[in-house]
């Protein structure tokens, strides 16, 4: 797999090489493909780290039977022996505990490496870069993708976000898997009010290993550039209203059916909040001979109905 990867790269940076723009471009791009490799092997080491911590957490708990007191001490020893981690907080220990308890482990990983996570990372529109700094613009790059395939979800080829969004609820562990590690899911029509106003949010959720909120607009059209007002606004809200101690910038998602990637550049030159827009794929939706086959509500209704006449 690694040697077919090495000569694909290869192949691309063996193209066009006329002219000093053309050789630059193409010395950049194979930086990039190293840095982004870099970031990868950094967050499986990390990952591994807090699994193997995790499982130690747990197996002292259940032969001492102790509680967060202990978890409150680790954490002090802990900072003042690795001040440069901040990873070690008490909320961090116990979310490690919780990657043991929730028995993710191999199907985990399996479902990741079938919806191609490594080919989505870092790929899609944002502004990261101009709005966080360095180390935490690839953080963030690396945990969000384009595009996310959402196929436990099939629907018509009529539907609205709000189908959506209740259908991804309905399937949340399969949603957070392929949302990636760290996510926690908070909520959906999640409810802020501003200045005596009440606004919903379309599903809010929290990175345990970036610590910060991610809020997520749903669209079930082509990106259009009056979407990142609305978007930029949930994210100041939640970074005043939500965010505690701790907490960096909330970031923004915004998932569409599709984006000009022009378009979506543009819109966020000059918005300060990070925010970044992806296109979303669902099921695949029941082939038309078939759908036409298939019962209405009206039928069903009156066939029930029939039924329960008859059992009478």
């Amino acid at each position: 797999m690694a040697k077919n990867i090495n000569i694909q790269v290869t192949d691309n940076l063996t193209d066009n090489f006329r002219g000093y723009a053309a050789l630059l471009r193409k010395i950049k791009q194979r930086v990039l493909i190293a840095q982004q490799r870099a970031i990868y092997a950094a967050n499986e080491e990390m990952l591994r780290m807090y699994w193997d911590i995790g499982g130690m957490l747990q197996q002292s708990q259940d032969a001492d039977g102790w509680g967060k007191k202990t978890l409150q001490r680790l954490a002090v020893d802990l900072k003042n022996d690795y001040s440069e981690i901040k990873g070690f907080t008490v909320r961090n220990m116990q979310y490690m505990v919780q990657s043991i308890t929730n028995h993710w482990t191999t199907r985990y990983l399996q479902e990741a490496i079938k919806l191609d996570d490594y080919g989505k990372h870092g790929a899609l529109a944002n502004n990261f870069t101009e709005t966080l700094p360095a180390p935490e613009a690839n953080d963030v790059k690396s945990m969000l993708k384009d595009p996310y395939i959402f196929d436990m979800l099939t629907f018509t080829d009529q539907y609205n976000e709000r189908d959506v969004e209740i259908g991804l609820v309905k399937h949340v562990e399969k949603f957070l898997v392929e949302m990636g590690a760290g996510f926690a899911f908070m909520g959906r029509q999640y409810h802020i009010e501003v200045s005596g106003d009440d606004y919903y949010i379309d599903i809010l959720m929290y990175n345990a290993f970036l610590h910060r909120y991610l809020v997520i607009e749903l669209k079930d059209t082509e990106f259009m550039p009056e979407y990142i007002g609305k978007l930029n606004f949930y994210c100041s809200a939640v970074d005043d209203i939500l965010c505690r101690e701790g907490d960096n910038r909330t970031i923004g998602l915004l998932l569409c059916k599709s984006k000009d990637r022009i378009k979506a550049e543009y819109a966020l030159r000059d918005i300060q909040k990070p925010i970044g827009i992806s296109d979303y794929e669902l099921g695949q939706a029941l082939p038309r001979d078939f759908r036409g086959s298939l019962p209405t509500i009206e039928e069903i209704e009156k066939e029930l109905e029939t039924n329960a006449q008859e059992t009478e």
